[in-house]
């Protein structure tokens, strides 16, 4: 169940009490998804799970004026998939529990629509002609194997077939935490949105290592201009990590994936999963001293935000590029000429009150020099 525009932490809050009138069996997937299992609900309201999946969705639009996405099956594969699938205008997707509509709804889609499979997983499955995830499902489990390893090949030949053995428990704990930003208006620049990204693993970097976490997968969701079509694409990350630079080169990674020509993206979330303890991580030691620098200039720059605040140290191409209009009357340079430019070109003496350590750094101006007094 995907809700739409949830922008706050305490909106999905008051909506999973809602939830918790048809079942108590929830996990929410912040920031604005939440997997629900409605087994019990079934019986108790001797209904279907379309027309309980429809009473939610009016109930949140009515009190909280949120619009949901709905997808539905006997997994939570099959459930985020449909949700996934569901065009704008439909808002419910449920698949039969039967073994023909599994079949119908998953064979013709992509192996890059199955959950778990990343761009560089379809590629390695496209050289062998598996573009599809019926292909997937009529390739043996003994060749998925020795093209994507052992574990890999046999969870996803399952998963190919509709197997998901995962339950939706509430009492698990879902250790991830997330960041979003929301454009003024509609963002069509590729540029802006890659600056977004740079800011958002930023910020989850800076929240992982005052809590002495790390993070294991970074998921990437980006929402377009009509309010409810998204894209959500998941990295693993080569090892456990805190430090943003790898945090953003992974978001800049999964958003180049996507192949975004311009689009018209209203918001931008990402995502770290699969968090724990930064002392129980292992770190791949490199030759040379350069990753080391990186890691001791974050400690600094987090060291001076903790005291300054969180403004004080940021990535350079997050900077403020806007600058204002500079005339002088007595200078006559161009508007966006900074003084100093002028002052290092000899278009303009320095002048007596500059202090002497200024002054002197200053190239002497040629029409200002004895000859020229002389002449």
């Amino acid at each position: 169940m995907h809700f739409h525009e949830v922008r706050n932490p305490a909106l999905l809050d008051q909506l999973l009490t809602l939830i918790e009138d048809f079942t108590p069996v929830w996990q929410p997937l912040p920031p604005d998804t939440v997997d629900v299992d409605l087994t019990g609900s079934l019986t108790y309201f001797d209904d279907n799970p379309q027309h309980i999946a429809q009473m939610i969705q009016i109930r949140a639009l009515a009190l909280y004026g949120v619009r949901t996405t709905v997808g539905g099956g006997n997994t939570v594969q099959l459930a985020t998939m449909a949700a996934a699938a569901t065009v704008p205008g439909r808002r419910v997707t449920i698949v039969a529990p039967t073994d023909a509509a599994i079949a119908a709804f998953l064979r013709p889609r992509r192996v890059a629509d199955l959950p778990g499979i990343g761009p560089a997983t379809a590629k390695a499955l496209a050289r062998y002609g598996i573009s599809t995830i019926g292909e997937l499902a009529s390739t043996p489990a003994t060749v998925l194997t020795r093209i994507l390893g052992s574990a890999a090949g046999r969870q996803l030949h399952a998963r190919a077939r509709g197997d998901d053995p995962r339950p939706v428990s509430r009492t698990a704990l879902v250790r991830s935490t997330s960041a979003s930003h929301t454009f003024a208006r509609d963002e069509l620049d590729a540029g802006e949105h890659r600056r977004a990204l740079l800011g958002l693993a930023d910020e989850l970097g800076l929240r992982l290592r005052t809590k002495g976490e790390v993070c294991r997968s970074l998921t990437l969701t980006v929402r377009y201009a009509d309010g409810s079509t998204t894209t959500t694409r998941s990295r693993a990350l080569p090892e456990a990590s805190h430090h943003s630079p790898v945090l953003a080169a992974a978001a800049r990674d999964l958003y180049a994936g996507l192949g975004l020509q311009r689009a018209r993206v209203a918001q931008i979330a990402v995502r770290a999963e699969q968090l724990a303890a930064a002392d129980d991580a292992h770190h791949q030691l490199q030759l040379g001293d350069t990753d080391d620098k990186a890691h001791r200039l974050k400690v600094v720059a987090d060291a001076a935000r903790s005291r300054f605040g969180t403004h004080v140290v940021k990535p350079a191409a997050l900077r403020n590029t806007t600058r204002k209009p500079v005339w002088t009357p007595d200078l006559g340079f161009d508007d966006f000429e900074d003084e100093r430019t002028a002052l290092s070109t000899g278009r303009r003496t320095p002048p007596q009150h500059l202090p002497p350590c200024l002054g002197s750094q200053l190239p002497p101006n040629p029409s200002h020099s004895p000859r020229a007094d002389h002449g």
